[in-house]
């Protein structure tokens, strides 16, 4: 029976870990609980919600940990209720003991306390992923590609596909991430390395979230696999799996315009226009479809935005460059400032075709393979 000392604060950590993939709704009631698998070698605890599945493993020599095994086996716990209880023990060290019918006793300092357990049989066993070919990548290009895209993706179900990001490998060695949910699109290129893995899979924005916080060393490399309807990330100790989103993701390259399409080009300090877009908001989300018009004459740029309940903003806006005809636009401000928020080169390059056909958003001088889209909005 299981019976094994540790350290409260790197046990604690790595609960939390792991409670990223436990949800309180999920079908199968087993889904609720946490995992503790002990071995001689270590301790591993599991938690899923059926997308989301995570093994993360505490090995016997983690110095952090001051681990000291003396007894074996597995049992399930309520993830949210035992990870509170962890939290409140009074001492550094904490003892762990299995007891007569899955019970498990918990001592630190002068606190017992006695939990109700059950038999890990009854959770649904994980599908594992055979190692073949894969990806290394570094944690924090993931990160930035996945911020990068990750905002434009649908929230509405009824178009599962668009709810999560789609991640190619091209043949001329890049990674493509790209997500839309149809009133705007943002697409990152990303160099790769040698890789073996070649894949054409949708990434559910739910996993993307979670992952940020599962792996919190942007410096440490992972390993990706993919089997069937599942894709791994793996580093040392943590193994985080996701389903893939079925189905076939539409070709958005036809969407991006050809630099032969512009009649546009407007290139502005990235903060000063996303603090204009942040005031015209301040109307726009006051009216049921909130608009900001963008009006561009000879050498004069302006930017209005009006409801009929609390009034108007009439702001003037400095380009760093300009060129190409006069234009009046609308759309959604809360795009641009969504698009604007996640380019970190100090100066954004807009450019535009006509009133009614999606302008485009990159960094100044971009060699980064990273684009955006926002459609406009057809006004009277």
């Amino acid at each position: 029976m299981i019976k094994f000392s540790i350290n409260k604060n790197a046990f604690q950590n790595a609960l939390k870990i792991t409670k990223q993939a436990i949800g309180s709704k999920v079908t199968i009631p087993a889904l609720t609980k946490l995992k503790i698998e002990v071995e001689e070698n270590g301790i591993t605890l599991i938690g899923s919600n059926g997308q989301i599945s995570i093994k993360n493993f505490l090995p016997v020599d983690n110095k952090d940990a001051s681990m000291l095994i003396s007894g074996t086996g597995s049992v399930l716990l309520e993830a949210a209720f035992f990870e509170n209880v962890v939290s409140q023990l009074p001492e550094v060290t904490l003892e762990f003991t299995e007891k007569e019918q899955k019970q498990v006793l918990l001592t630190s300092g002068k606190s017992e306390i006695t939990l109700k357990g059950l038999d890990s049989e009854i959770y649904p066993h994980l599908q594992e992923i055979s190692e073949g070919a894969s990806l290394k990548m570094k944690v924090k290009a993931l990160k930035e590609i996945f911020t990068e895209t990750v905002f434009a993706v649908s929230t509405q179900e009824n178009r599962p596909i668009f709810t999560g990001v789609h991640l190619e490998t091209l043949p001329t060695g890049e990674l493509k991430a790209v997500a839309t949910d149809s009133h705007r699109m943002s697409q990152r290129l990303l160099p790769l390395e040698d890789s073996e893995l070649k894949f054409d899979v949708i990434l559910p924005s739910k996993s993307i979230n979670s992952f940020k916080n599962v792996f919190t060393n942007d410096e440490e490399e992972i390993e990706i696999f993919i089997s069937g309807s599942q894709m791994l990330f793996r580093n040392e100790t943590i193994s985080y799996y996701s389903r893939l989103i079925e189905g076939s993701y539409p070709d958005t390259n036809r969407l991006i315009p050809k630099e032969s399409d512009y009649t546009l080009d407007l290139v502005f300090d990235a903060a000063q226009l996303r603090h204009t877009m942040d005031r015209a908001r301040l109307l726009t989300v006051m009216t049921t479809n909130g608009t900001v018009k963008l009006s561009v004459s000879g050498d004069s740029i302006i930017t209005t935005a009006n409801s009929p309940e609390v009034g108007s903003v009439h702001e003037e806006l400095t380009a760093l460059s300009k060129e190409g005809n006069d234009l009046s636009i609308s759309f959604n401000p809360e795009y641009l400032i969504d698009a604007l928020k996640v380019i970190k080169a100090p100066e954004v390059r807009i450019r535009f075709i006509s009133n009614v056909r999606p302008f485009t958003l990159q960094p100044r001088n971009e060699a980064e393979g990273f684009i955006q889209l926002i459609t406009p909005v057809r006004t009277n």
